[in-house]
């Protein structure tokens, strides 16, 4: 990736910890070009809050195998090569199972009759906003579809050289999360101060720290629970990079739509302080924030 670029992604393993809002409010108190790129295809959401103004749409396409039964003489060894049993042979023509495909081509390469071409198989789309400084992309699966990484990896391709990046990733930590924080800069990981939230950000660290990225904690509607989170962050030696209040006129603003730092200017400070301690770890790398 271009020392040019600064990627910071937003993740952790259970949903409903506030990622997008941190991702959100984070790019809202960057006052240069930022672009922030939804990467939970199954269920995009950033758009709600920033109500940007469409751009561009795109649709993408994967290949996957097709079987042409004339040339085909039953030989099995396309289903032989297939790790992901998208092919199945039992004796007659083989079956494509596309759902399961993961484009790779090998089937392709090693049918000696030429037997198997590839088609395009739709599996979601690519939409661009604009709002301000803001550019936002989204990937939006087809409902049905069962992988998700091919998506998010064509999202990310839209990250521009020169502006700062904030990648809003998926919840878990599968191959999409996996898909989504490869290759960036920094990570901040939102949890909650509960019992379910320190064990999902064990989780989260447990796979984050496989990468060797740098990384921090942010602690959401703190207050409504114990220190467990506070007492395993500093054990650990993972920098708690901000604390969010449990405050009513928070969810008030996101039930509405809105943004905190626009509608609670008071809370603009946590986010432009969260922005200023990523630039001390990023710098480091030599990129632009």
């Amino acid at each position: 990736m271009d020392k040019k670029t600064t990627v910071i992604a937003v993740a952790n393993n259970k949903g409903g910890t506030g990622k997008t809002t941190v991702s959100l409010n984070l790019a809202s108190v960057i006052k240069k070009k930022v672009h922030l790129i939804d990467c939970d295809v199954e269920e995009p959401n950033c758009q709600l809050f920033l109500n940007g103004s469409q751009i561009n749409n795109e649709i993408v396409n994967v290949p996957v195998p097709k079987v042409n039964e004339e040339l085909c003489i039953e030989c099995g060894e396309c289903a032989n090569f297939c790790e992901f049993n998208a092919i199945a042979f039992f004796g007659s023509y083989p079956l494509i199972f596309p759902e399961m495909c993961h484009s790779c081509g090998g089937c392709v390469e090693v049918c000696s009759q030429n037997a198997l071409t590839e088609v395009d198989k739709p599996i979601g789309e690519v939409n661009a906003f604009q709002k301000n400084n803001i550019t936002l992309t989204e990937g939006r699966m087809i409902v049905g579809v069962a992988m998700a990484p091919p998506l998010i990896k064509r999202v990310k391709k839209k990250i521009v050289e020169e502006e700062i990046t904030i990648l809003d990733a998926p919840p878990g930590t599968t191959c999409p999360v996996v898909a989504t924080i490869k290759d960036a800069d920094f990570v901040v990981l939102v949890t909650e101060p509960t019992p379910f939230g320190l064990n999902d950000l064990k989780l989260a660290v447990e796979m984050i720290e496989q990468f060797n990225v740098p990384y921090g904690v942010i602690i959401n509607r703190a207050g409504i629970g114990d220190n467990k989170v506070q007492e395993y962050c500093k054990e650990e030696n993972i920098e708690v990079l901000s604390e969010i209040p449990n405050d009513r006129l928070i969810a008030e603003a996101y039930s509405n739509g809105k943004l905190i730092v626009d509608e609670l200017p008071r809370y603009r400070i946590k986010f432009e302080e969260l922005l200023e301690k990523i630039k001390k770890v990023v710098l480091s790398k030599e990129v632009i924030i």
